[in-house]
């Protein structure tokens, strides 16, 4: 289980720097600038609570299954920047201004990006579930 939480983690870190270093390229920065938070890493390693959610939805089509995974890392978000903001006094991420943002901690507009990193996970955890049991025989 820590292996699983601390693979989340790092494919969430790396699935954070490529967005961010493809958003750079949008604003005009050639360099590809990528960014996370040491914050995040245990936040993405939180994926590892999907495992259920997708073992009892996997034969759900994909609409429904995308939908619940991204209504899921919607809260998440939500819940873990509010905690953080209440702890140090300011969330790592602050999408305040930007538009379809909730209290600054969540964008409504990147519900798509969320739908499909639920469905990515959702293969990142059978690879993973797979990997386990290789090492097993």
């Amino acid at each position: 289980m820590i292996v699983r939480f601390l693979a989340y983690g790092f494919a969430g870190w790396c699935i954070e720097i490529l967005w961010t270093g493809l958003g750079s390229l949008l604003s005009g920065d050639i360099n590809l600038t990528g960014y996370t938070y040491l914050w995040m890493f245990p936040i993405y390693g939180l994926g590892i609570c999907l495992e259920p959610v997708h073992d009892r939805v996997r034969n759900l089509p994909v609409f429904i299954r995308g939908g619940v995974y991204t209504i899921i890392i919607l809260i998440i978000e939500y819940s873990t920047g509010a905690l953080l903001r209440e702890l140090l006094g300011a969330c790592p991420w602050d999408y305040s201004g930007t538009p379809f943002s909730v209290n600054g901690l969540i964008r409504l507009d990147y519900a798509p990006a969320w739908f499909v990193t639920g469905l990515l996970f959702e293969k990142f955890h059978d690879a993973l579930i797979s990997m386990q049991y290789l090492r097993r025989i």
